[in-house]
């Protein structure tokens, strides 16, 4: 018995199929299929579907309606074969009790048909057609892609593609080097579609707007920023060491921390800036734009000498108001004013290592000058550092061994043992990101 007309639908792989003159070719992706139907009066098309006798005989194609609009008031009930000699006795006898008239109906596929996969592996040659790029990241309406050199000759084809397939998607560039800068930013071509790299991203309840050209922003990340912000009390003040566009720093005020966040990248900065604006946390949030050592050094003196907004008041009632405004109701009190640090967050994993010496002597005289930070920073209530890395280490012993290897070096001193080494994600096939969070020894805050 045939298998129907799943096999008419497949698309040669490998064979350079659909490009012409170097371009994409959409008019040779069409293919009209001819199958058999059921033609019946509109009250008996779910008599047919639910049949037993016709289950194995009615259409089975993705993204194709069983049923169809056929001449004047009939229903079409689409099979899946192309000849009546294909159908079992049992449904030919079932549709002859039902007195449905076998047609042939035409089925259209073309180009809008076919997944960017499909797509993809026909256009290509038959010796890159079996590490096909399939996957990108997506960054607001901007699809990403990362092609090794092999494909770099069918780059605009393969960016048209991805662009027709994705109707969220505008834009779509690739990645031309690593990234290199201090600004952890990398160069991109547009392959298809609009020359607009400034998006709208949304992450944990809150809307990043910014230029993707220009700034660092990684979606994988989504669930390590969704991590630490939960380890934030909302009476928590935070200091964000390298904060980007605010993808820690302003989810952490939407929950009613206090935050200082720096970046030394001005598009960041810029950036940063409206997003505290647009997220309504401008009363929560105190940006900077200036050496991440700097930002250390000097992170402690201006909590203490400018102390960040109280926790948010939950928000009244009507009734409540009412009550306040009429005298029966004492106005909820205010809360105090937050001068001490509890976390610091520190995701530039190239390098956040090599920033931890700036803690060295940070509450000390040198530093605090006539400040009197003892009160405020005991052993037990010192902060509490994430530090995002790199490792070479695949096993996380090892890995764990290294990571604290580099930082007790830059710090100068053992970590604790209630140290937590989380890993985050592999970035590369001997490459993969960890965030260590320790307190901050005391011996290192007060060194002289």
């Amino acid at each position: 018995m045939s298998e129907g007309i799943s096999k008419q639908l497949v698309l040669p792989k490998g064979s350079g199929f659909g490009v012409k003159n170097g371009a994409l070719d959409k008019d040779a992706f069409r293919k009209v299929v001819t199958v058999l139907a059921a033609k019946v009066a509109p009250e008996k098309a779910g008599v047919l579907l639910k049949a037993p006798a016709l289950k194995r005989s009615l259409i089975d194609v993705p993204k194709v309606k069983s049923v169809a609009r056929g001449p004047d008031q009939d229903k079409l009930v689409l099979l899946k074969y192309s000849d009546q000699a294909d159908l079992i006795e049992d449904a030919v006898q079932f549709l002859r009790s039902q007195a449905a008239e076998l047609v042939p109906h035409e089925l259209v596929f073309d180009y809008d048909y076919w997944s960017a996969d499909d797509v993809i592996h026909a256009i290509l040659p038959e010796e890159l057609e079996e590490g096909a790029p399939s996957g990108f990241a997506v960054v607001g309406h901007i699809a990403h892609m990362n092609l090794r050199p092999e494909y770099l000759p069918y780059k605009h084809i393969i960016g048209q593609v991805v662009l027709d397939k994705n109707p969220s998607v505008r834009t779509v560039v690739n990645k031309l080097d690593n990234i290199v800068d201090q600004f952890r930013v990398f160069k991109m071509e547009l392959l298809a579609g609009e020359p607009d790299f400034v998006v709208t991203q949304s992450e944990n309840d809150c809307k990043f707007t910014f230029d993707f050209r220009e700034v660092y922003w990684n979606s994988r990340l989504h669930h390590e920023h969704e991590r630490l912000i939960e380890q934030f009390k909302t009476e928590d003040v935070i200091a964000d060491v390298f904060a980007g566009v605010g993808p820690f720093a302003i989810p952490a005020a939407k929950k009613g921390c206090g935050v200082l966040a720096n970046d030394l990248n001005p598009s960041s900065y810029k950036y940063l800036t409206v997003n505290i604006s647009d997220n309504k946390v401008g009363s929560l949030v105190r940006p900077f734009c200036e050496d991440g050592r700097e930002f250390i050094r000097q992170a402690f003196n201006r909590a203490w000498d400018d102390p960040l907004a109280p926790v948010p008041q939950r928000k009244q009632r009507r009734t409540e108001l009412k009550e306040i405004r009429a005298g029966e109701r004492p106005a909820p009190p205010v809360g105090p004013r937050r001068n001490r640090i509890s976390h610091f967050v520190m995701n530039l994993p190239d390098t956040a290592i090599l920033f931890l010496d700036a803690f060295r002597g940070v509450l000390s005289p040198a530093i605090a000058g006539e400040r009197d930070l003892s009160g405020l920073y005991a052993e037990a209530t010192m902060p509490m550092i994430h530090t995002h890395c790199f490792t070479r280490e695949l096993e996380p012993e090892k890995a764990e061994a290294d990571i604290r290897q580099r930082v007790e070096e830059k710090i100068g001193h053992p970590l604790g043992a209630d140290t937590v080494y989380h890993w985050v994600r592999s970035v590369a096939p001997q490459k993969e990101m960890y965030c260590v969070s320790f307190r901050l020894p005391y011996a290192v805050a007060y060194a002289s």
